[in-house]
């Protein structure tokens, strides 16, 4: 996982050098122009989807949602597809449910892309067409390098569906580097305060809340912590309520909209006394006991970036508390569903 977390600048800056293949699928996608976007993917891959959905919705102004894959599976439901874009994400690209949930859509109609960091993958095979992430082989069970791929991957594929040539991410290898460079001694200070804590709560808005989603998972699979995510906004709408002295909040503020909103959150928190740890370009403008900020980019790029020294948090937690992130218990690299 260490290793792992280091190449991602490499990992990144090799993505956008590649960017004309995803451009390619870009440009069959804006030739058959959907009505709307479905987005299927599991673990990871569904905090990645989640953070697509955004990028669909706000760049591309069309409807998008995350598919049920057991509607398929288990249930068989059977909806017109007709001038729908459906991309499944999944880093093996070899889970049953989501190669099934593919091949249906193309039956009904839907014009299918996988997204995936196995070209060779029964998903792959069965979509139409394919973006490759391109983040070399991870033996981690615990995806950093191919996450970070994927939502680059993803964002590279919306933007030039629109029209866009990467322009906010030509240098997101370089900011990657300088991103796990500078963040280092705010980690170790996180580790070191937290690395006592039963009960952590993420949260985030907008792109963002796909990084607290996923900073939940890595807390929970590296140093089974009772971590919890929550949009920002869920959170004031009752959960607040059990916030408390032995709460940490890990809250994900980048520059935008999204990390302006999460004020009043923040707020919320520290006047029920929980020790708060804010995490991007705009934590060092709020509320915390222990801030690590990240470069300042286009809100639509952070969470590539804000990621990165949660992944090197959950690590160092993970080690703190005498755990061994490469082999979390109960888990496998590839995890087969239906």
């Amino acid at each position: 996982m260490t290793a792992e977390i280091s190449e991602q600048p490499d990992v990144l800056a090799g993505l956008v050098a590649a960017r004309a293949d995803i451009a390619a699928v870009a440009r069959s996608i804006a030739a058959r122009p959907p009505r709307f976007a479905l987005l299927a993917a599991r673990g990871s891959s569904d905090h990645a989807a989640l953070y697509a959905k955004y990028l669909i919705e706000v760049l591309l102004g069309l409807p998008a949602g995350l598919v049920s894959p057991s509607s398929t599976t288990l249930y068989g439901a059977n909806p017109d597809l007709a001038d729908v874009l459906l991309v499944s994400v999944s880093q093996s690209g070899g889970s049953p449910d989501l190669v099934e949930v593919t091949e249906a859509a193309r039956r009904r109609g839907a014009l299918t892309v996988a997204v995936s960091n196995t070209p060779s993958s029964p998903l792959t095979g069965v979509a139409e067409l394919a973006v490759d992430v391109r983040a070399g082989q991870e033996q981690a069970v615990a995806a950093t390098k191919t996450y970070t791929a994927t939502l680059l991957a993803l964002y590279l594929l919306v933007d030039a569906v629109r029209g866009g040539e990467g322009q906010d991410v030509r240098d997101i290898g370089t900011l990657a580097r300088r991103t796990l460079d500078e963040s280092a001694q705010g980690v170790a200070r996180a580790v070191d305060r937290y690395r006592f804590a039963d009960r952590v709560i993420t949260a985030g808005r907008g792109y963002s809340y796909a990084t607290a989603l996923e900073a939940s998972l890595k807390l929970a699979e590296t140093s089974y912590l009772a971590a919890r995510a929550y949009s920002g906004a869920d959170l004031l709408h009752g959960p607040v309520a059990a916030v408390d002295e032995e709460t940490a909040v890990l809250a994900v503020t980048s520059a935008g909209k999204g990390g302006a909103a999460m004020h009043d959150v923040l707020d919320a928190v520290a006047s029920r006394g929980a020790d708060v740890l804010t995490v991007g370009s705009a934590a060092e403008r709020m509320p915390a006991a222990v801030r690590i900020p990240v470069p300042e980019t286009a809100e639509e790029v952070a969470p590539i970036l804000e990621v990165l020294p949660v992944q090197r948090m959950a690590l160092g937690l993970a080690l703190a508390r005498g755990g061994d992130p490469d082999n979390p218990r109960g888990l496998r690299k590839v995890t087969k569903t239906r």
